[in-house]
């Protein structure tokens, strides 16, 4: 994505922001990273409390992102071929979902990946595997293109601290929650 068209967008604090969240080493500075971002989606303040760890909102968030990605999934028109795709991507939503409670953000920071692109695949189709589709996403649906925007500058194969994990995860989730 042409750095240039998301600052029409994004503002420089939030952008440098996403420089910050993916380089730190420190907890405290992805944390607060994250809440500069959640901004661009709208919910700096109420994203903060999830941040701060507070055990209600956070399960909160997983079960409203569970049932808005169930939603998405079920709601998108796909072609017949994609049928499989569709069901493996629930189960595995199912799967991610009960394992946060049970496993560690750090391990389940790849599996959410694997969710979050077959499901925008599900609902964009052959376009999401084009060089086009990042500045396709910003121009037909800005707010979805902002979140595209930051998975695509998230990492997919970090190793990063328990915490980093946990809120890099979230803030993702709490957009497709609010979608």
């Amino acid at each position: 994505m042409r750095i240039n068209l998301i600052e029409e967008f994004i503002d420089k604090k939030s952008f440098d922001a996403m420089q910050t969240l993916v380089s730190t080493l420190k907890d405290d500075e992805a944390k607060d990273s994250a809440v500069q971002l959640a901004n661009v989606f709208g919910a700096g303040e109420s994203f903060k409390k999830i941040a701060n760890s507070e055990p209600e909102a956070e399960k909160k968030l997983i079960q409203s992102f569970h049932n808005n990605l169930i939603l998405l999934i079920e709601k998108t028109w796909i072609e017949k071929t994609d049928e499989e795709l569709k069901a493996q991507v629930k189960y595995h939503l199912e799967e991610f979902c009960r394992q946060l409670n049970a496993c560690s953000y750090t391990a389940s920071y790849a599996p959410f990946f694997s969710i979050v692109d077959d499901v925008v695949y599900l609902m964009f189709g052959n376009q999401t595997k084009t060089d086009a589709f990042d500045e396709y996403a910003l121009r037909i649906d800005p707010e979805f293109g902002m979140f595209w925007w930051y998975m695509r500058n998230l990492p997919k194969d970090a190793r990063w601290s328990e915490t980093k994990s946990r809120i890099a995860i979230l803030l993702g989730m709490y957009f497709l929650a609010n979608y």
